[in-house]
């Protein structure tokens, strides 16, 4: 049988000239692209070259830019994003109000500025003194309030986030334990409480999710205290509750913390003490330990203020537990100063 080339149609045996000459390369099915080396490093510089010259526009000293990692770069570009977003043009920026460190120096403690998903938007360079990190060291610990804050309190500040968000102008509080500098925790025997004192305001008209922020005031409180630390023994009273909270026994040490006479308590209501904000998160404690089972049960803790004897307001680390066969609570109260 004869076999016909198929690019002249002859024998094969008859003409050869048609095959491809030696030296010449048949046409192949094109391989799928393989990174390589050289690929790979030019993406690593264009990369490179690329944060550089977003670390170049970042408005701090040429020293800090020096020292600055990838993933701070990042964290900072991400930050001034943020507020570029939610501060147009036509308004003033938190970072735009020129407040000199002469000035934040007088502030009691830093200024933090929140989205409404409790995104950072702006933390003022003060808080070095508060938490003994820089804006950049902070940003490594996380772009969120939650990054930065012990996690037992992430549920009461997403509550007061919440709170304050639904009812626009309203202030809210809450206390809680921030991340600080390895020299910090061993000055101070672990990491600093902050009360946090805000209100969300809209940037612009109409108002929105979207153009809202929470500005906050961050000040220091005693760091709080834990289970069985002997050095606040000082800092705490207790009282006994019927089931409803009333008081039927209190230490005669809440003189000194809150100003009342044991005798002025005895029969009055927990919640008439209660600062309103405080009241909802008060309830769920009294409502956890109300619905637990047998003598000794506790709820955990709530950071809540009780009004003192001069009508001013004193923060309270509050445990409650149920006893006497479960018909009566009794709080542990150690007052943060």
């Amino acid at each position: 049988m004869t076999i016909f080339c198929s690019h002249c149609h002859r024998p094969l045996q008859a003409e050869m000239s048609c095959l491809p000459r030696r030296g010449k390369q048949v046409p192949s099915t094109p391989r799928p692209f393989r990174s390589t080396k050289s690929a790979s490093k030019a993406r690593r510089d264009q990369i490179n070259a690329e944060l550089q010259a977003l670390r170049s526009l970042l408005p701090i000293s040429a020293r800090e830019k020096e020292r600055l990692s990838y993933l701070h770069t990042m964290a900072l570009v991400c930050l001034q994003l943020r507020g570029a977003q939610l501060f147009t043009p036509d308004l003033a920026s938190p970072a735009g109000l020129a407040l000199g460190t002469e000035l934040l120096s007088l502030l009691p403690g830093f200024l933090l500025v929140l989205s409404a998903s409790g995104k950072l938007v702006y933390v003022s360079e003060n808080v070095a003194q508060v938490l003994g990190l820089s804006v950049v060291e902070l940003l490594a610990q996380g772009d969120t309030v939650f990054d930065i804050l012990d996690g037992q309190a992430h549920e009461d500040v997403h509550k007061q986030l919440l709170l304050a968000q639904e009812e626009p102008g309203r202030e809210v509080t809450f206390v809680g334990e921030m991340h600080t500098s390895k020299a910090f925790r061993l000055r101070h025997g672990g990491n600093r409480a902050v009360a946090v004192h805000g209100r969300f305001a809209a940037l612009g008209q109409p108002a929105s999710s979207t153009n809202s922020v929470f500005l906050a005031l961050c000040t220091l409180v005693a760091r709080l205290p834990t289970d069985g630390d002997a050095g606040f023994q000082d800092d705490l009273f207790q009282s006994t509750h019927i089931l409803d909270m009333t008081f039927t026994d209190v230490t005669e040490s809440v003189t000194y913390h809150l100003g009342y006479r044991r005798e002025e308590l005895i029969g009055q209501s927990w919640y008439s003490l209660l600062h309103p904000e405080d009241a909802d998160l008060a309830a769920a404690q009294h409502r956890a330990v109300g619905e637990s089972r047998g003598a000794g049960a506790t709820a955990g803790t709530a950071v809540l203020r009780v009004l003192r004897r001069d009508h001013t307001w004193a923060w309270l680390r509050i445990s409650a537990r149920r006893d006497g066969g479960g018909h009566s609570i009794t709080c542990t109260s150690h007052c943060l100063r």
